[in-house]
């Protein structure tokens, strides 16, 4: 019983904590490459069509693609040129990108010689259009926020926003103390290479 009591506490616990990203669901058809200077990793197994994105402005690379069957044994794959879209992502709020597909290949076509996408908010009826942008010169660093996306080894692509400033590194929290370790080298030392140091130290001030 008090085993079973702390597992439920356990999953409770872990079910409280609050996310800190928001999802964006991409449709078959619309493949996600890109965002910001970040590229998403596809596989033939894996594709990815789900991004975790912190709220803020991204410039996404997207692709349609589809598939229209050709008489009984026979199909017909329809692709559009990469393009790119910036969306606008809230605290809180997920998103479906969605578009209107066409009935046959010949529509398909017409459609990815200038494809039009919209993201809606999930659960909503209505999702507002995404213009086509021109491609942002990443290597600037005029893009701001830009989201570091990462392809996982599921359908899940986690993306977190950054800005142009370098990212802190932190040390790790197991990582030796610097006094012990000079410590421990100083009694490794001969005199000479004690005394070397000494003066090196010297000479730095």
């Amino acid at each position: 019983m008090r085993k079973n009591l702390l597992l439920s506490s356990i999953v409770a616990l872990f079910f409280s904590v609050p996310s800190i990203a928001e999802t964006v669901n991409f449709p078959e058809e619309i493949v996600p490459l890109q965002v910001g200077d970040k590229k998403i990793e596809h596989s033939f197994f894996n594709r990815v069509d789900e991004v975790e994105l912190t709220p803020g402005v991204y410039q996404f690379k997207l692709k349609y693609t589809d598939l229209y069957e050709q008489g009984y044994d026979d199909h017909q794959v329809i692709d559009s040129e990469p393009f790119w879209v910036t969306m606008t992502i809230a605290a809180n709020t997920d998103y479906d990108v969605v578009f209107n597909r066409a009935d046959n290949a010949v529509a398909a076509k017409v459609f990815a010689e200038a494809p039009q996408v919209s993201l809606q908010v999930k659960g909503e009826s209505l999702g507002i259009p995404l213009a086509i942008i021109p491609e942002p010169n990443l290597s600037s660093g005029a893009v701001s926020p830009v989201a570091t996306a990462a392809a996982a080894a599921s359908t899940t692509a986690i993306a977190s926003a950054t800005t142009a400033q370098a990212p802190v590194s932190r040390p790790a929290s197991n990582a030796p103390n610097a006094a012990a370790m000079l410590d421990f080298w100083w009694q490794q030392a001969s005199a000479q290479e004690q005394q070397a140091f000494i003066d090196k130290v010297t000479k730095s001030k």
